[in-house]
């Protein structure tokens, strides 16, 4: 117990009340938190001794007409058990020993708070439970609670108690049964997604509507604390305020009642009075009982309901690094002469609603809480906002016996010398893959590395990038793959979030700089001439398969952890409805560190088929190489699409399906891609985040069906479900747009090391269903159908890569000569994507030049703004959104002035394909003039290098091909004018 005085205060009018309950009419409020994870018993009852050292209102002990903090903390028990609803532990009297409070741990786990409502009332409850996690967590509490009750507060509406008594006269809603015993009672619990703005006016407006009354009067109990938001006490501070509500008047008038009492501070109040204080606790016992004995008896009541709200609840109060709470909710006892008591607890985008009524009226009292349920959120915009797969077979888990490793060894026992990769270095058979694959999952597992170890992928796209990523899997680790063209800071930065002890590295990047403590393999150097035992053991479904990285809004990339089960789950049903089998020949595009790449490099090889590798980088070379060679199944972005059909290709009759994922898919691509590679082909819209495993969903493109702006993204597949929610996670009505979730078993087991960010994108429905909010704004289509349109935050993607621009705003405030920065996602007029530009509010002379190789250190090329421009302040609204429309345009001149001085015969020709390539007017260009200041990336830049490689080099296209790099580093028209001369006469 802290030092100094001890904690004394007056008892309150309506804890002398309370103090007057029999026994078997147990006044106990319960406040349950049901989550996930674990809570143990010990750090549990350290929690509660500190916490009630800020809260010694937890441990008192009655002295008469005042309560005395005993300095003994509330005790701390294990009830064998799981549902609250129905748990005896939770009807037991507290009254017993002096105890007034305690805790009890269930099965689940739930921690329930318990307190007599002699001593607090569910705000004081509220404020107890929240001190016991904050100590939980290990954060620091002070000793704040204050001796003030309700005897002390000057407030208008305690001179307006009503103490004429109060008429009963109304039915009870749910009616009384018959033989209904004292204390005899059960619990009901629903909950509904989302919440509601005046949600107490909605139930109680509700209830009288359910009675069928003319008139009927309800009661809501009013927290003074709201009143008085500096007292800080867990007395009883309510009082209850009563509402006369009329049949058929509307939610918002009943709000509009409640709002007039609160502001005017005015109304009818029912509350025991200060003469209480004097009665006899015999004297209160004999009139309680004399209350409930009427009440059982005649069914009469002062009115329809008491509908009592805790409040917004925020989820993260209640949890802890090990316990994510699911479901906080109220179990109150009916107490007589009240009605029915309706308690509300809205929490992270759920409504919990639970009623206490007697036993033998559950089908009643069940029908009511439908009814309730309805009202709030009606079944027709749940089942218009909820898509299912069309004819799933199956749900939930994955089909016995599909994992991927067993899968790929599968094939190899059945095709041994069937060729698994094709590519400049020769064919590769399933027998000399599996080799090579157990040959570094030897090596891993020498150095111990096991069961969710994360090991880092540093490797081009080559057969031993291949055969790194198999071995992690056939070792039972994890593979983060990672692009050899990011920074060091970068992949320093990903290994190191990981905690992966170790990284395999392909031999042109052995030199690059890792980590202290991530030990490096080079997948060169291993000894494949060995013969390395076979891997017994297979992955089990919990098991990570791989972690990718995206951009993070925080400055911080997030890793994002994909177990087997999901991945399993992914692959099967895309082999199955994408046609892939032993005669797929799927080509590697992708980075390997983008989560499309497993596409191609997973599915081909659980079924026989193979993986093309190319000979270079992506370029229009490479990519025909790939077509020549027979790619027949093609996993790519929108953006890389786009470049194809531009690039005048010819991909041949092979290629019968188009898996296009990673952006919006816009319809007018949809058909220049038709046009190129026939009605044969197969154009297919996949959706999917990293967090649900690639992909989820699906639509076959019909150019004759599909007449909107962009293609749709179809509906969910086996084992995945879809919901569109508004803001307030509520079903949105038939025909409104709203914030896609995606549920099932697809989902990622969240964002590595960020417990705070996965419970903030991980989310639980009111079905328990585990749910990611994706952030893309959603319409269903009348053909049931999604369609994408739009995110509804500043989240952008850069061929098919997520981009958050605060990452690239932080970066840039990192600078020591910026002091503050914002990035902005801009269109360029007549461009139909945005490029990113940054403004800086500088403290100190810098140059453009010299942000952007800070920004080079830690983030990829595709991360650095086109266009970096000072400016004196960061322009904000009233609401503290950057006003955009207040900012420099950048593009107001191209980027570019015209040219001074005549351009040669190449430098001309140059310019007029950088004109077409990027829609810009050619008189603007000179010879200085930069590709990527002009808007550039790096797919018009293989456009551009394609198209001047064509017409102004075609006897050495190849040789200016391969200056690609040296292009990227210098693209000005007068340095590819240059390149372009010495590739004519090579």
């Amino acid at each position: 117990m802290s030092s100094g005085k001890r904690f004394t205060r007056r008892v309150a009018p309506l804890e002398r009340w309370y103090l007057g309950f029999p026994r078997a009419l147990t006044p106990v409020l319960n406040l349950v938190v049901t989550g996930v994870g674990r809570v143990g018993l010990d750090e549990l009852r350290h929690a509660v001794e500190v916490a009630g050292d800020s809260y010694p209102g937890t441990r008192l002990a009655r002295h008469g007409s005042h309560w005395s903090d005993e300095g003994v903390p509330p005790r701390v028990r294990i009830a064998e058990g799981n549902d609250p609803v129905d748990h005896p532990a939770l009807r037991e009297p507290l009254t017993r020993n002096g105890r007034y409070c305690e805790v009890v741990l269930l099965d689940g786990p739930s921690v329930v708070f318990r307190a007599s409502h002699a001593v607090t009332d569910a705000r004081g409850l509220r404020m107890w439970a929240a001190a016991v996690f904050r100590a939980l967590r290990g954060e620091e509490l002070s000793r704040t609670e204050s001796r003030r009750t309700i005897l002390d507060l000057e407030e208008p509406l305690l001179n307006q108690i009503d103490t004429k008594g109060e008429e009963f006269s109304v039915p009870s809603l749910l009616g009384i049964p018959p033989r209904a015993e004292r204390g005899e009672f059960e619990w009901l619990r629903r909950t509904v997604d989302g919440t509601y703005p005046a949600v107490v006016a909605r139930m109680a407006t509700e209830l009288v509507k359910l009675s069928g009354l003319e008139k009927a009067q309800v009661s809501v109990p009013l927290d003074l604390r709201v009143l008085h938001p500096d007292l800080d006490s867990t007395s009883n501070l309510a009082i209850t305020v009563v509402l006369d509500i009329k049949a058929g008047q509307t939610w918002a008038e009943t709000h509009q009642q409640l709002l007039k009492v609160l502001g005017e501070r005015q109304g009818t109040v029912h509350a025991p009075g200060k003469e209480i204080l004097m009665a006899p606790l015999a004297l209160l016992r004999r009139m309680i009982k004399k209350l409930d004995t009427r009440m059982r008896e005649t069914d009469r009541f002062s009115g329809v309901a008491n509908v009592s709200n805790l409040g917004r609840v925020d989820g993260a109060e209640f949890g802890t690094a090990q316990f994510e709470p699911v479901s906080i909710y109220m179990l109150d006892p009916p107490a007589p002469p009240s009605p029915l008591s309706l308690n509300i607890v809205e929490s992270d985008g759920r409504t919990e609603l639970t009623l206490p009524w007697f036993s033998g009226s559950r089908t009643r009292t069940e029908d009511v809480l439908d009814a309730l349920c309805e009202s709030l959120s009606p079944m027709a915009h749940q089942k218009a906002s909820t898509l299912l797969p069309a004819e799933p077979k199956q749900r939930g888990e994955v089909p016995a016996g599909c994992n991927i490793v067993k899968q790929f060894r599968a094939q190899v026992a059945k095709n041994p010398h069937a060729v698994a990769i094709s590519g400049p270095e020769g064919d590769v058979s399933y027998a000399e893959l599996d080799h090579y694959a157990r040959v570094v999952a030897a090596a891993l597992k020498e150095r111990g590395i096991g069961r969710d170890d994360v090991v880092g992928l540093l490797a081009d796209r080559s057969v031993n990038a291949i055969a790194g990523a198999w071995g992690v899997l056939m070792a039972g680790a994890a593979y983060l793959p990672m692009d050899t063209k990011h920074p060091d800071g970068r992949i320093q930065n990903y290994l190191e979030d990981a905690q992966a002890p170790l990284c395999l590295v392909g031999k042109p990047h052995h030199e690059r700089e890792l980590p202290s403590g991530c030990e490096r393999i080079v997948l060169e150097d291993l000894d494949y001439l060995v013969q390395p035992p076979v891997q017994e053991t297979l992955p089990q479904p919990s098991d990570l398969a791989y972690v990718v990285y995206t951009s993070g809004s925080t400055g911080k990339p997030k890793g994002v952890e994909i177990e087997h089960r999901s991945l399993s789950n992914y692959a099967v049903w895309a082999t199955r409805e994408h046609g892939i089998d032993a005669s797929a020949r799927m080509p590697l595009l992708c980075s390997m560190s983008f989560d499309v790449a497993e596409i191609s490099l997973i599915l081909p090889f659980l079924v026989g088929g193979t993986l093309l590798l190319m000979r270079d980088d992506l370029n229009h070379l490479s990519l025909q190489e790939v077509f020549d060679a027979g790619a027949n199944v093609i996993a790519l972005t929108p953006s890389h699409l786009d470049l194809i059909t531009r690039l005048e290709l010819k991909p041949g009759n092979d290629v019968r399906a188009l898996l296009v994922i990673g952006e919006q898919f816009k319809r007018s691509l949809a058909v220049r891609a038709q046009e190129l590679f026939g009605p044969r082909c197969k154009v297919i819209n996949l959706y999917g985040p990293a967090e649900a495993t690639i992909a989820v969903s699906h639509h076959v493109f019909n150019g004759k069906l599909d007449d909107g702006a962009t293609v749709p993204i179809g509906v969910p597949f086996d084992g995945v479900s879809m919901y569109v929610l508004d803001s307030e996670r509520r079903f949105v009505a038939p025909g409104e747009s709203g914030e896609l979730y995606l549920g099932g078993i697809q989902l990622a087991r969240g964002y590595r090391g960020r417990t705070d960010l996965t419970r903030q994108r991980f989310v639980y429905m009111a079905d328990g269903t585990r749910a990611y909010r994706t952030g893309d704004i959603v319409q269903v289509l009348p053909s049931g159908e999604l369609e994408c349109a739009g995110r509804i935050d500043d989240q952008v993607k850069v061929h098919g890569h997520r981009i958050e621009p605060a990452e690239i705003a932080l970066t840039l405030e990192d600078h020591p000569s910026v002091a503050a920065a914002v990035v902005i996602p801009r269109m360029r007029p007549g461009h139909t994507e945005k490029t990113l530009v940054g403004y800086v509010v500088t403290s100190s002379t810098v140059d453009t030049e010299d942000l952007r190789q800070h920004l080079g250190k830690t983030l990829p090329v595709y991360m650095i703004p086109s266009h970096i421009l000072p400016v004196d302040e960061i322009p904000r609204t009233v609401n503290g959104k950057v006003a955009v429309a207040n900012l420099p345009d950048p593009f107001e001149s191209n980027g570019s002035a015209a040219p001074t001085e005549p351009l040669d015969e190449t430098e001309s020709a140059i310019s007029r394909i950088w004109a077409q390539v990027l829609n810009l007017d050619v008189d603007l260009l000179n010879s200085s003039s930069d590709f990527h200041d002009l808007g550039g990336n790096s797919l018009t830049l293989i456009t551009m290098v394609a198209t001047v490689a064509r017409e102004l080099a075609p006897t050495g296209e190849e040789v200016l091909t391969s200056h690609m790099q040296d292009i990227i580093r210098r693209p000005t028209v007068a340095h590819v004018a240059e390149l372009t001369r010495l590739a004519a006469v090579s």
